[in-house]
């Protein structure tokens, strides 16, 4: 479902910064953005050229540990594979277990560092790593 409004929804359950229905609907808009839906769940990217960023992947915590997950993001490889993609990257919390065991699973690897990225909503900060994923 593309419905900006039920996507802001679970991407509000999922992310204490969340983002709106107009905004999901700006990044929807973007060239090279596709969307890959579950129940409870999405992933958003985009490509341009051979490369590709996951914008965001948003589970809602009741549907977590479901592999729903692990269904969006082997299927984002493989149609960024499909698409000519050669490298895939995202950005993740260094301080989210779950994020960072799925994304290792798939052998996506540390590659940088955006310090203090994330604002929590007690005001502290939380750094960004940033991993790469080579597809071909």
């Amino acid at each position: 479902m593309k419905d900006p409004v039920h996507l802001a929804a679970i991407h509000a359950s999922a992310f204490d910064a969340s983002w709106d229905a107009a905004a999901i609907k700006a990044l929807l808009d973007m060239p090279g953005a596709e969307l890959e839906v579950e129940v409870d769940s999405f992933l958003l990217w985009r490509r341009a050229a051979d490369e590709a960023e996951i914008v965001t992947l948003a589970v809602r915590p009741e549907a977590r540990r479901r592999g729903l997950g692990g269904r969006l993001l082997d299927r984002t490889m493989d149609r960024a594979r499909e698409r000519g993609v050669t490298r895939l990257f995202l950005e993740v919390a260094h301080d989210n277990p779950a994020a960072l065991g799925l994304y290792g699973s798939r052998g996506f690897e540390p590659v940088g560092k955006r310090p203090d990225y994330y604002v929590r909503p007690d005001g502290s900060r939380a750094d960004a790593l940033i991993l790469a994923l080579n597809l071909s």
